[in-house]
């Protein structure tokens, strides 16, 4: 498929598909509370998804995680840790939805919001691949959304499992294997290089 087709074939979707970007706070990078493996890599390739979707004036919407829970000690409430990095920094007009679940659909106008401006696909970023994204992927499939998650603009940490240290890559991939299984019955899988061309 050559480039002038996948053009046209993107700007298709306007009206249809929206930019989903979750949870790229200040406490995820270097210096935050919770700081997660590449994530400046991992946010300037989501910044390169941002500048499309606001080139062609697709729905942009920026999910931005409070901490309520007691013991909490990320993302706090009027933290710098908690505000979105400037990396992805919204612009006016553009939808934020704050939340306190890892699913960016609990307890929010997410999905009034996506219905609302006849929405049926999204592309989503963030952070972590394995909580806040794989749970509003998840989600977003359940309501009836196509959905696209874009490989390298994904994170999270090493996590400890049976006394071994899993690498935060590997995390990554698996869970995306897992929601692209069966022909991506969760979510189809892509670039930000390819994505755009």
């Amino acid at each position: 498929m050559g480039q002038e087709t996948t053009n046209t074939l993107k700007i298709s979707e306007i009206g249809k598909a929206a930019l989903l970007i979750i949870d790229i706070q200040n406490d995820y990078f270097p210096g935050g509370t919770m700081e997660l493996v590449s994530a400046e890599e991992t946010a300037n390739n989501a910044a390169a998804i941002l500048s499309y979707f606001r080139e062609f004036d697709m729905p942009v919407i920026h999910v931005q995680h409070i901490a309520l829970q007691e013991g909490a000690t990320f993302f706090l409430p009027n933290t710098k840790g908690a505000e979105i990095h400037n990396s992805v920094t919204p612009l006016e007009g553009e939808k934020v939805i704050t939340k306190n679940y890892p699913n960016s659909f609990r307890d929010t106008d997410l999905l009034n919001y996506l219905k609302a401006n006849n929405i049926t696909k999204l592309v989503l970023c963030g952070m972590m691949t394995d909580v806040c994204v794989a749970s509003t992927t998840r989600a977003a499939m359940d309501y009836g959304f196509e959905n696209t998650i874009i490989t390298d603009a994904v994170t999270t940490r090493n996590r400890d499992f049976d006394g071994k240290v899993i690498p935060a890559k590997q995390v990554t991939e698996s869970f995306l294997a897992g929601l692209n299984a069966l022909g991506g019955l969760y979510a189809k899988i892509e670039t930000s290089e390819n994505y755009v061309k």
